[in-house]
C-alpha cells in the first residue's frame, strides 16, 4: 500500500460508471454537498477496460472449512490451555503478497455469476493495481483512492495484507447487512506506478439458516478524490498479527495471544521513533514527506517539524529528502538524522539547529539513517544512500560504514 501506519501495536457519494463499446466513462461531478464531494474519476473493475486501466486481472477461489488443534483458554482468557480440536478457513488469501499464481484468471464480467458450492460457503477474490498515469483527463497524482465492493451476501476487504479492525463498523473492511456496499480507503497520496493489493472474502449467509444461493459480486469499482488524505490518529484498533510458532522457544518471546494496535495512519514511509518522557508522546519521521510528526497519550496527531531533512528547491529530486533517525542526547535534546542535508543536526532549546557532523575525511556524508548514544555520550550513525537524489542514489556512490 502506499502509505504507513503508526501501530501501537468520508463520507461517499457514489458516480455511478456507465460503458459504451467496452469503455469506461470517466467523469467528473458537481459535489453534492459542501462536506460530500464527488470523485474526480471512477474506474469499473467489472470490466475488461476499468481492469486494463488498472494493469490487472481477477483471481478467484473457493474456501473451505477444515479442523485444526486449537488450545483452550487458561485463567486469562489466553489460548495456553489444554489442546482440542476447532474449525479455520483455508487458505489465508487476505495476507501480504498472497501467491494466488495456481488460481484461475476469471473474466470481469463475470464477477456477477454465481461462485462456490452454495449453503454453507466462502470464497476469495483477489486483484493487485497499478495507479495508471492518467485515468481519462484526471491526473491521480496525489489522490486518495476508495474501494467500493457489494458482494452478494457478506464481504471483508483485506488491503495489502491488512484487514481493517476499526470498532464499530458501517460497511468498511467488515460486513454491514445483506448485500451491502463495502467502502475501504485503499491508498493516500498516490503517485503512478503505485501497487494495491486488494482480497475479498465472500460469504454465503445467513451461515444460521444457510441459503440454496451462491455467493457473487453485484459490483466492484475505484473512486479517485483529487486531495490525499492526509496522516490521521485513529481510534486504537487491533491488526492482525500471525506468528510462526514452530520453534518452542517462541512462546517464551511471543506472548500466546499477542496483540498489535493501530493508533495512526496514513504515512508513506515510518522512521526513527523516540518516546518523548516530558511531554508523554512519541516522534517519528516521515522522510518520504519530509515532516517530523508527534503522537501524543491523549490520541493526538500533529506536526513537530517541516522541512525535517531539506528544503531545497530541488526537493522532487530526493526519493526521502526527509529526516530519518532521531534519539535524545542525555540532555534530553532531539538528535536528527537529515537525509537531504547529508547531516546531522540537534535541536537546540531555542529552536535552532547545531550540526554535529556534514562530512567525514573531507567528504561530504550521503544520507545519514540511523543513530544511537553510547552511556559516554558518544554518537554512532550510520551514512548509506537512501536520501540521495533518484540520479545519485543509484550512482556508484557507496555506504560508508557507521562513524562516530
Amino acid at each position: 500500500m502506499m502509505h504507513r501506519a503508526l501501530f501501537h501495536h468520508g463520507p461517499a457519494v457514489v458516480l455511478l460508471v456507465y460503458t459504451l463499446l467496452g469503455s469506461v466513462l470517466l467523469a467528473v461531478s458537481p459535489a453534492a454537498s459542501a462536506d460530500a464531494p464527488a470523485p474526480a474519476a471512477t474506474v469499473d473493475l467489472t470490466t475488461e477496460a476499468g481492469v486494463s486501466l488498472m494493469q490487472a486481472h481477477w483471481r478467484y477461489s473457493d474456501a473451505r472449512i477444515v479442523e485444526i488443534p486449537f488450545r483452550a483458554p487458561d485463567a486469562q482468557g489466553q489460548p495456553t490451555g489444554a489442546t482440542h480440536i476447532t474449525n479455520d478457513i483455508l487458505p489465508h488469501a487476505g495476507a501480504a503478497e498472497f501467491d494466488d499464481s495456481r488460481w484461475p484468471t476469471i473474466a470481469p464480467g463475470s464477477l456477477r455469476e454465481p461462485r462456490g458450492p452454495g449453503r454453507v460457503s466462502f470464497n476469495w477474490y483477489r486483484i493487485d493495481l497499478t495507479i495508471p498515469q492518467r485515468i481519462g483527463g484526471f491526473d491521480p497524482t496525489g489522490a486518495s483512492v476508495w474501494f467500493e465492493v457489494r458482494v452478494d451476501d457478506y464481504a471483508e476487504v483485506w488491503v495489502n495484507g491488512e484487514l481493517d479492525r476499526t470498532y464499530d463498523q458501517r460497511g468498511g473492511s467488515v460486513v454491514a447487512g445483506w448485500n451491502a456496499l463495502n467502502r475501504v480507503l485503499v491508498a493516500r497520496r498516490t503517485r503512478p506506478g503505485d501497487k494495491i493489493e486488494l482480497a475479498v472474502f465472500g460469504m454465503n449467509a445467513p451461515i444460521s439458516d444457510s441459503p440454496t444461493n451462491y455467493i457473487f459480486v453485484h459490483e466492484a469499482r475505484l473512486t479517485f478524490f483529487p486531495e490525499g488524505v492526509a496522516p490521521v490518529a485513529v481510534v486504537p484498533h487491533e491488526v492482525n498479527v500471525h506468528v510462526e510458532r514452530d520453534a518452542p522457544e517462541i512462546d517464551q518471546i511471543v506472548p500466546a495471544n499477542a496483540k498489535l494496535f493501530k493508533v495512526a495512519e496514513g504515512f508513506e514511509f515510518t522512521e526513527g521513533p523516540i518516546w518523548l518522557r516530558g511531554k508523554n508522546a512519541l516522534l517519528f519521521s516521515d522522510p518520504n514527506h519530509n515532516t517530523i510528526y508527534q503522537y501524543s497519550e491523549d490520541g493526538q496527531l500533529t506536526v513537530f517539524r517541516e522541512h525535517s531533512g531539506y528544503d531545497g528547491a530541488d526537493i522532487a529530486e530526493y526519493l526521502q529528502p526527509g529526516s530519518n533517525g532521531l534519539t535524545l542526547d542525555r540532555q534530553g535534546r532531539l538528535t536528527i538524522d537529515e537525509q537531504g542535508r547529508h547531516r546531522v543536526s540537534r535541536l537546540e532549546g531555542d529552536g535552532t539547529l547545531t550540526v554535529l557532523a556534514d562530512s567525514y575525511e573531507g567528504k561530504r556524508l550521503n544520507s545519514p539513517n540511523d543513530l544511537v548514544y553510547r552511556s559516554d555520550g558518544t554518537l554512532y550513525f550510520t551514512d548509506p544512500p537512501f536520501g540521495l537524489t533518484r540520479s545519485t542514489s543509484t550512482s556508484t556512490i557507496g555506504t560508508r560504514q557507521p562513524k562516530r
